[in-house]
């Protein structure tokens, strides 16, 4: 580990610094496509950036490096070429920063779609007068998924994308929807005792 890995602060770790990253330059056999789509799949997994075709990038950190070594043994292994660096950008930095916070941007876009689709959901059940404890079951199973990826996307938040609040404060407003329809639920079906 170089220059570039966090420290522990006495509060945490320390953040990582925007203007330091790890590339990972990239040749997977054209056959078979899995191969290809397996490695873009733990790429996008990890939260890193294209910064040009088979060149991706994540914020330098202990944790990213250790994800990005495995990686490159995983594409030796399917006969592909690797190269991990570490570097700072001289010029250009905000650049990769901004497809960084944008990629975090539109997966917490995603979740407010998906926030969205959960209180129209919730509507039908009020509109259609299903409350039953199998519907509140199944609303509760599709919160914990949101909370679940809201999760992910967080722990590869390492900047503080713009709309991170707005995600958040979607799933709560999600959680007290439910919460109204469980009691719903409780009074038309009882407390199942």
């Amino acid at each position: 580990m170089g220059d570039t890995e966090a420290t522990q602060a006495p509060d945490g770790p320390v953040p990582p610094n925007p203007d330091q990253w790890l590339l990972l330059i990239y040749r997977i056999p054209s056959e078979p496509s899995r191969l290809r789509a397996a490695v873009w799949r733990r790429l996008k997994s990890l939260g890193a950036v294209y910064v040009q075709n088979s060149v991706a990038a994540l914020p330098s950190g202990d944790g990213a490096e250790r994800a990005l070594r495995r990686l490159r043994r995983e594409i030796l292994e399917m006969e592909g070429t690797a190269v991990l660096m570490s570097c700072s950008a001289l010029v250009g930095g905000q650049d990769v920063l901004a497809l960084f916070q944008g990629a975090r941007d539109s997966e917490y876009e995603e979740i407010l779609d998906k926030c969205q689709d959960f209180h129209a959901g919730l509507e039908k059940e009020y509109v259609a007068h299903h409350f039953t404890y199998g519907e509140l079951e199944e609303n509760e199973v599709e919160l914990v998924k949101l909370n679940n990826w809201y999760g992910k996307v967080l722990a590869r938040d390492v900047f503080g994308a713009s709309t991170r609040s707005t995600a958040h404060e979607a799933l709560e407003a999600c959680a007290q929807a439910l919460e109204a329809y469980a009691a719903r639920v409780y009074l038309e079906e009882g407390d199942g005792a």
